[in-house]
């Protein structure tokens, strides 16, 4: 806490919400265990609540999450916690945090409210001066596609200037993420493979078998393009893709993650396929002749030295057969089937990084089948990744904000680099075709993925 650079307050608007309810509280808690999180933290909502009622919705939330909780722990947390109740649009909102605020210079301002509200809140923040050293936190959305984004950018550089604004991904702030990162450049045995001569494809899927929860009049503005593959699933293929940076500054990494984005060709209207599952419009909230896509599935291409001609698939869905999210790197074949079966033609490498059900990394490789025979079988070689004790996305994500460490966290750049990519994809994309829940998404996404090939994650 001495570091001159650390955050001296936090302040949580829509601390009333449920990513609060969901995520944050916990995140908090888990900070103040960790000795990360002994300053001020204000929440801000409309509600009428006040500080006891704040301290008993964060207990509440705690025990819902099924975490013991200890009570030296949750009295240091609750003693750091007060609210504002207050609109947003008025000046008298922003003057009661100032009161509350005393004397700091460099508060963290963590904005989990929609994306209409972000001018009113960062004017207010800018007419008490909060803005004046502190830091701006986003949730996503980051705007509806490129030109609500740069406008967003615009309203926000006018009182925080981009090294001061901390756009949160949270599967940046995964350890199964990060650790991709980690296996990638830290293992000099990948670095001569990890190209076009020796890759044969990529494919990203996020599946989730369930449906759109009772989010109907939200999702049905959003899509799955908007909320998953714009943010989450480009910046796991950035990761796969990126140059090796030049060290492990923050913004090193970052650039190299932009570029990534950046050599990315915008898709054409036949590499995109677009899927609804049937009874979405049943859905309450859902508009009855509703084109909104539940299940996206695109063909990528990089235009770079490293991987031209290696195809990049990301598949996206909900009420598909089961809850997966996972990367498959698959490599080419041997020149020759050395030592196979006639019944059977041995499949390529493939290394895999999971994120759900379990994170983990396995790597199929073709080893001896037991018996009198020469032939191959596959074998998986599986690292389970363990979750540290008491650690989320949003406990390392607000940690390194309060840090003033922008590593984990979107750029402007980057951003507007994938609504390049995505305002192609649904300005020049067919209508949503129909698939059964419970399937792997509508047949027509087969056909992205050419000759020979098959989804690897079934």
């Amino acid at each position: 806490m001495s570091d001159a650079s650390h955050g001296d307050a936090l302040i949580l608007f829509g601390i009333t919400g449920d990513l609060a309810r969901r995520k944050l509280f916990s995140a908090l808690y888990d900070l103040t265990a960790a000795g990360h999180l002994d300053l001020p933290v204000v929440g801000v909502a409309s509600r009428g609540w006040d500080d006891e009622t704040l301290r008993l919705k964060a207990r509440e939330a705690l025990e819902a999450a099924g975490s013991p909780i200890d009570e030296e722990v949750f009295a240091r947390l609750a003693a750091n916690l007060s609210y504002v109740s207050g609109n947003y649009r008025e000046p008298s909102t922003y003057e009661a945090i100032q009161a509350k605020l005393s004397g700091s210079s460099r508060a963290v301002s963590y904005l989990a409210i929609p994306p209409g509200l972000f001018e009113d809140v960062v004017e207010g923040l800018a007419s008490v001066g909060l803005n004046r050293g502190g830091r701006l936190v986003l949730e996503k959305p980051f705007g509806r596609d490129a030109q609500s984004a740069a406008e967003l950018s615009d309203i926000i550089h006018r009182h925080f200037p981009e090294g001061q604004v901390y756009r949160i991904d949270h599967f940046l702030g995964k350890e199964s993420v990060q650790n991709l990162m980690i296996f990638r450049f830290s293992n000099t045995v990948l670095e001569p493979i990890w190209n076009r001569h020796y890759v044969r494809g990529v494919q990203i899927t996020m599946a989730e078998d369930f449906g759109i929860e009772g989010r109907g009049s939200f999702y049905d503005k959003v899509g799955t393009m908007r909320d998953v593959v714009q943010n989450h699933l480009l910046q796991v293929l950035s990761l796969l893709a990126m140059e090796p940076p030049v060290s492990d500054d923050p913004d090193s990494l970052r650039d190299e993650r932009a570029k990534a984005l950046s050599a990315i060709v915008a898709p054409t209207s036949d590499a995109v396929v677009r899927g609804q599952y049937v009874g979405y419009r049943e859905e309450p909230g859902v508009e009855a002749d509703s084109d909104t896509e539940t299940f996206t599935a695109v063909r990528l291409e990089l235009d770079s030295w490293r991987w031209a001609g290696v195809p990049w698939i990301i598949r996206a869905g909900k009420g598909l057969h089961s809850t997966v999210t996972e990367a498959v790197v698959e490599f080419d074949r041997p020149p020759r089937p050395l030592f196979a079966d006639v019944s059977c033609h041995p499949s390529p490498n493939r290394l895999t990084f999971r994120t759900k059900p379990d994170d983990g990394i396995s790597l199929s490789m073709q080893v001896k089948k037991p018996g009198p025979a020469m032939v191959s079988r596959p074998m998986e070689l599986h690292l389970e990744h363990d979750r540290p004790k008491g650690r989320d996305a949003y406990d390392r994500l607000i940690g390194d904000a309060l840090r003033g460490d922008p590593g984990l966290f979107a750029r402007q750049d980057g951003v507007m680099e994938a609504w390049r990519i995505v305002d192609r994809a649904l300005s020049d994309s067919p209508p949503a075709v129909p698939y059964p829940r419970g399937s792997w998404g509508p047949p027509e996404a087969n056909a992205l993925l050419g000759a020979n090939w098959r989804w690897l994650t079934e």
